[in-house]
């Protein structure tokens, strides 16, 4: 495979959720669009309607409609119900005789595929390429693929502004959607136990509502602990405002109970937050412990507040994880992961053309 012939730009199909204008929330093949048409990359993308039935349909349509103006479709595989457009986009692409790379989404994909693995493994093996962003989904998946390249997601490194915490103030944030998977209610819990010891403590919930009850869950809960007046609640954000929401704080609450590699924690460590994490996932193979980051069981109140306490009370401590957190997320800038998105993408075309 001659080298000239990586490096060429081809013209590329993005499948995926492109549902900020909708949601407020832009994906990470909303991200990797931008970056591949800046680089002058011919780009097509579906899709980015809000409607679950009325989103497939037009990412199948699209495949067959575009199918003479792209040369290689990328296609992102999630969990549960969107397992099936995954499916049903990569069918239709076979269909059209069009080569594509995958990649893997969600702490809870092995579990799915571990219910469904002939179909795991039928989709695995029909991409030229599969992509996934952690060691940990690597390693769950590998028996259903064994060549899965890593490909971590990224972010706009100098997007976000580096504050050394050198000394915190009890000002927490918390960033993710409201739903079951990422337990939100433990976050004013924690506020609850600590709120006598630092009165001044506050806390930031910023993300959508997912509708499973789960926003008003937590809501009942800060007003049943008495917290209320500590927690403020912002809904969803646009992208473009997360950096400045990470500045105006010194302490990052990750409450998860399901995760991979969460964007969310790489942006507060680009901004020298200080991160407590629950340990979930492929968190522990992104954060180490006491360099970069606290992290804690899923659902362990005592762990956490004990986490968050002694960031409050070790200046040590907080100024070390700050400053370690940012040189980590130096690694996944889109300057060192973009140039692998391009040479993958390229090499998969041609390992097509030539297979």
């Amino acid at each position: 495979m001659k080298l000239a012939r990586i490096g060429m730009k081809l013209s590329v199909l993005l499948v995926g959720n492109f549902l900020s204008s909708s949601t407020g929330v832009r994906s990470v093949c909303e991200d990797l669009a931008m970056q591949l048409a800046g680089k002058g990359w011919p780009i097509f993308t579906s899709s980015a309607k809000p409607g679950r039935i009325a989103r497939v349909s037009d990412m199948v349509s699209t495949v067959w409609r575009e199918r003479r103006r792209y040369d290689i479709a990328h296609v992102e595989v999630y969990s549960g119900p969107a397992f099936i457009w995954a499916e049903l986009v990569c069918e239709s692409l076979k269909l059209v005789g069009k080569p594509f790379v995958l990649t893997l989404h969600s702490g809870s994909l092995p579990v799915f595929a571990e219910r469904w693995p002939g179909r795991m493994r039928r989709l695995l093996n029909s991409a030229v390429v599969v992509t996934t962003p952690s060691t940990f989904l690597g390693e769950r998946m590998k028996q259903f693929r064994a060549d899965l390249q890593l490909l971590p997601n990224p972010i706009e490194l100098g997007a976000y502004r580096f504050k050394h915490r050198k000394k915190v103030a009890p000002k927490l944030i918390w960033l993710r959607a409201f739903h079951k998977i990422y337990n939100p209610s433990l976050a004013p819990r924690v506020i609850a136990r600590l709120r006598e010891e630092f009165p001044d403590i506050h806390l930031t919930m910023v993300g959508r509502d997912k509708g499973d009850g789960s926003l008003q869950e937590t809501l009942q809960v800060a007003k049943m602990l008495g917290v209320a007046d500590q927690i403020s609640f912002s809904g969803a954000i646009p992208k473009s405002e997360v950096p400045v929401w990470l500045g105006r704080h010194d302490i990052f609450l990750n409450t998860t109970n399901v995760d991979n590699m969460p964007v969310s924690i790489l942006e507060a460590m680009a901004s020298g937050l200080c991160v407590v994490s629950t340990n979930v996932g492929g968190i522990p193979r992104l954060l180490e412990q006491e360099h970069e980051a606290l992290l804690v069981s899923a659902d362990d109140i005592d762990a956490m507040t004990s986490s968050v306490r002694r960031l409050l009370t070790d200046d040590e401590l907080a100024a070390t994880l700050s400053y370690n957190a940012r040189q980590k997320a130096g690694q996944f800038d889109w300057a060192v992961i973009l140039p692998q998105w391009e040479r993958i993408l390229a090499g998969a075309a041609v390992m097509h053309k030539d297979g």
